[in-house]
């Protein structure tokens, strides 16, 4: 990765596409995974349309894999000029009140991450890597900028919030199966989904505003794109399951815009409501 980095982007595009063609092939158990989601999330969908959607989306994956050497090892500048940033003004116009920012799992998550750690601080949560140089590698470039906050999901929220009441927006990423007590089942694409209600009942307890971002990678090695939206209005109402729901309502919006560059390749309907059969 680190000499991958040296590389122009779109040259480094096109070794990420090669790498998610030969995961797709080999990678066995992932391979069936994004099938199973996409059957789920696009049943309407031909099925040879969402093998070629399940392609598209391991080469995205690879490619955010390997351009995470460009974010690590890269100056400031080529960073910065690599980055288009639509609709920052909504985060902006907040500074100084708590401030929950709506990351979704699209592949390129890492990027949002890394430009605004160069603007401002942040404070976010991470799980634990297998692979404990990997780990240490994470860490090191995901904190290489500023004094950002880092904390494990075992240190529970009171960090996250001092933190967030000492003025730093909270990055969080909220739409994944973590089999947790911490969650309800919600619909995602008509299907119930184990989802986390850490956005409203954070953002009644701090009183924070709620702003999605949503980051793309841009085709042929053109950078990527960061888009922050309004943050949400009349959120949270009080009534968490609703409240959930409408969080996963946005990032299937969001899905249906880029499906080829969501996370299909999580577990995302792990968890089952009692007496359902698994997915997977």
């Amino acid at each position: 990765m680190w000499l991958l980095h040296f590389l122009p982007l779109p040259l480094l595009a096109k070794v990420g596409n090669a790498l998610g063609m030969l995961l797709y092939w080999f990678a066995g158990e992932r391979r069936l995974v994004a099938a199973t989601n996409l059957r789920l999330c696009f049943p309407e969908l031909p099925e040879p349309e969402r093998r070629v959607l399940a392609k598209k989306n391991f080469q995205a994956f690879a490619r955010s894999f390997l351009e995470r050497g460009v974010l690590w090892w890269s100056s400031r500048q080529r960073i910065q000029c690599l980055i288009h940033v639509e609709g920052h003004d909504h985060l902006q116009k907040l500074a100084g009140q708590p401030v929950i920012l709506l990351v979704p799992h699209f592949v390129a998550l890492d990027v949002g991450w890394s430009w605004l750690t160069q603007q401002d601080n942040l404070v976010s949560v991470y799980s634990n890597q297998k692979n404990p140089y990997f780990h240490k590698k994470l860490l090191g470039g995901r904190l290489r900028f500023g004094a950002s906050q880092l904390y494990s999901r075992q240190q529970g929220l009171r960090p996250i919030v001092k933190a967030m009441n000492a003025g730093l927006p909270f990055y969080y990423l909220p739409d994944q199966d973590l089999a947790t007590k911490d969650g309800v089942f919600v619909p995602f694409f008509g299907v119930q989904a184990a989802t986390l209600t850490t956005v409203p009942r954070l953002a009644g307890m701090t009183g924070a505003k709620v702003v999605p971002l949503i980051i793309r990678i841009l085709p042929d090695g053109a950078g990527y794109e960061l888009k922050f939206y309004p943050a949400l209005e009349n959120y949270p109402t009080g009534d968490v399951a609703a409240d959930t729901r409408r969080m996963n309502e946005f990032i299937e919006q969001r899905v249906r815009e880029m499906p080829e560059q969501y996370f299909w390749l999580h577990k995302r309907f792990k968890t089952r409501p009692e007496g359902e059969t698994k997915f997977y």
